[in-house]
């Protein structure tokens, strides 16, 4: 088992992604990416896919992403032929707000990457041939750019990674639902929801009904795939971003509680030292 890091690829710090094409004729040996994600797309051939202890076929068409804290491998490829994408995790958080928020954005580049780690999960995303050609073509326009680096190449890519995400992400959103990946998609609705609506009041009912799901469903898989309740989900954004205008802000703790999504300034205090073992008040002196 070996770890991988992003400068073995490009030793470009100011733009740290990396793209090419890639084959296999003999297995590759279990490692992870200690600083970087990889979108990986099948081209042609199969194999099989090594995650962490764990076997999976995969073919032509199959897209997947993983993330650091996974180990990964293939064995047994048969004229096997990839793309890998290679980046840092916080490229895409540039994205318009409406990715962040879609299903497929949720489920394909966050929710999947995360729980492979954590349960035995196989890649979801299955292209047709006609959406395979739409994503070589952009392919091979990226690797183009990648290889000439002509003016404004940067965001070129940055532009073209963006589509890429976009269209995988409404393949994945309309692609035939069933099973476990089903399961992924009522969960990447319910935290797009959420995290579009956190700031509001809300409810289970409200949250499972976006969701199409029963309450005892969704709490089911909240905790199957994320360790914790939807209201727990809704509490830990609304102190993230109590954290980020104490930060950044001159509002009073009460006005933040009340802006933060807290009616109750008192309730707010205990949750955020819960969460962070300090008040509000010191939190923000600790800063200064």
């Amino acid at each position: 088992m070996s770890n991988a890091y992003l400068r073995w690829f490009t030793s470009d710090e100011e733009f740290p992604f990396f793209i090419q094409y890639g084959g296999h004729e003999t297995d590759m040996e279990l490692h992870n990416h200690m600083d970087f994600t990889e979108l990986v797309i099948v081209l042609n051939g199969h194999a099989t896919h090594v995650v962490n202890n764990e076997e999976f076929f995969i073919k032509k068409g199959n897209v997947f992403v993983i993330n650091g804290e996974t180990h990964h491998a293939y064995i047994d490829p048969h004229d096997f032929k990839i793309c890998n994408i290679m980046f840092r995790p916080d490229m895409l958080s540039s994205t318009g707000p409406d990715l962040r928020k879609s299903n497929g954005f949720q489920a394909l580049f966050v929710l999947e990457p995360f729980y492979r780690n954590i349960h035995s999960f196989p890649s979801v995303l299955a292209l047709s041939i006609a959406n395979l050609e739409y994503i070589e073509a952009l392919i091979s326009f990226m690797v183009k750019e990648y290889e000439t680096k002509q003016q404004g190449y940067q965001t070129m890519l940055i532009a073209r990674l963006t589509e890429m995400a976009v269209y995988l992400s409404r393949q994945y959103d309309t692609r035939e639902k069933g099973g476990r990946g089903n399961n992924l998609l009522h969960l990447a609705n319910a935290i797009s929801y959420i995290e579009d609506q956190y700031l509001k009041p809300l409810s289970l009912e409200d949250i499972a009904g976006k969701s199409n799901i029963s309450i005892r469903h969704l709490n089911r898989i909240f905790r199957s795939y994320y360790q914790m309740t939807p209201i727990s989900y809704v509490h830990k954004l609304r102190l993230e971003k109590a954290c980020h205008l104490l930060k950044n802000s001159n509002l009073s703790i009460t006005q933040i509680s009340y802006d933060c999504g807290f009616n109750d300034s008192n309730y707010f205090t205990r949750q955020f030292k819960k969460a962070y073992g300090v008040s509000p008040k010191n939190y923000r002196l600790n800063l200064s």
